[in-house]
């Protein structure tokens, strides 16, 4: 058997089946990988090709089970907000030693939260990493967790950012289940800070196409990469665009300071208070790197916004 179709049959795992899991393993399936799709629970709706399991990875004993026989780990669980600084690292300790112990590559689905403030200035992989806020500290030390095996030899380890999610399946957004059902049915539509500064967004099967490629391409190994994400643009503009699209004008409510609002209670808007910066200063993420060195260019902003709304339209028909 040759070294490439090797590759194709070898087992690549997907840690969390939330919108970027889920979009993963549909990414995987697509490009002849076998995969295992693995939360607590392990039942969600069957997907083509796609062997699911349930298993605590924030626990060595599960972590060891979810990784067992996989070529390819890629690690998207997130736990709910108020729970992350105390969680996440006890997840990333379980995995990292996982795939110690059975020399798997692993893909980390990243966030920007260790940039920190930048004042607006562009993010590039070379950016600093500022962050002073409680989660964001917390992020940027399990990256250095993530690191550090990579350097010393004893795992091979790469990191994907990604800014906000968009697109089919992705709930939990400000351009999500705050924006789309408004949008379609005359409801209220959510605007967070200042929604004429650019920010960026990036669209979900992008954030798997991106994952997939790394999980496919070591030479991207040991360092940090930005997932392909569209040039950025106001939020504003991206309103315009549904509008559009819609047939409507929207009724947005701009929210200048967190606060509960749709699919964001009163629990989550007070953790994420310390993140809101991301929405009172420019949101600007260079993915030129990853385009440059994989030959990937992300989705164009009308077509993910097409996709988006006609991927609402039938949740609400309830189809």
């Amino acid at each position: 058997m040759n070294a490439s179709a090797d590759r194709t049959r070898s087992l690549h795992a997907v840690l969390g089946s939330g919108p970027a899991g889920t979009a993963l393993a549909r990414e995987l399936v697509r490009r002849g990988h076998p995969v295992r799709l693995v939360d607590r629970k392990g039942d969600g709706p069957a997907l083509d090709g796609v062997e699911r399991l349930g298993a605590d990875v924030s626990t060595a004993e599960g972590a060891r089970a979810a990784t067992a026989g996989a070529a390819v780990v890629y690690h998207a669980v997130n736990v709910g907000y108020h729970l992350q600084v105390e969680v996440m690292p006890r997840i990333t300790e379980a995995i990292l030693g996982a795939v110690e112990a059975s020399g798997a590559r692993l893909v980390v689905l990243d966030t920007l939260y260790p940039y920190g403030e930048t004042g607006g200035a562009v993010m590039t992989e070379d950016s600093p990493w500022n962050a002073t806020s409680r989660k964001g500290r917390m992020r940027a030390e399990l990256d250095e967790k993530y690191l550090a095996p990579h350097r010393e030899g004893r795992a091979r380890v790469v990191l994907a950012r990604s800014a906000d999610f968009v697109g089919p399946g992705v709930l939990n957004s400000s351009l999500g289940g705050a924006a789309f059902p408004g949008a379609l049915t005359g409801g209220d539509v959510l605007g967070l800070g200042d929604i004429d500064l650019p920010h960026s967004y990036t669209n979900i099967e992008d954030v798997a196409a991106g994952l997939a490629t790394l999980g496919e391409r070591p030479e991207g190994d040991g360092r940090v990469w930005h997932l392909p994400t569209a040039p950025a643009v106001s939020t504003r503009e991206i309103h315009a665009m549904i509008e559009k699209r819609v047939g409507r004008a929207l009724n947005v409510v701009v929210l200048p300071e967190p606060r509960p609002f749709g699919p964001f209670d009163e629990e989550f808007m007070a953790e994420y208070g310390e993140m809101f910066y991301q929405h009172t200063e420019p949101q600007i993420v260079d993915s030129s790197a990853f385009e440059q060195a994989f030959g990937v260019s992300p989705t164009p902003l009308a077509d993910t916004l097409d996709a988006t709304v006609a991927w609402y339209e039938q949740l609400l028909a309830g189809r």
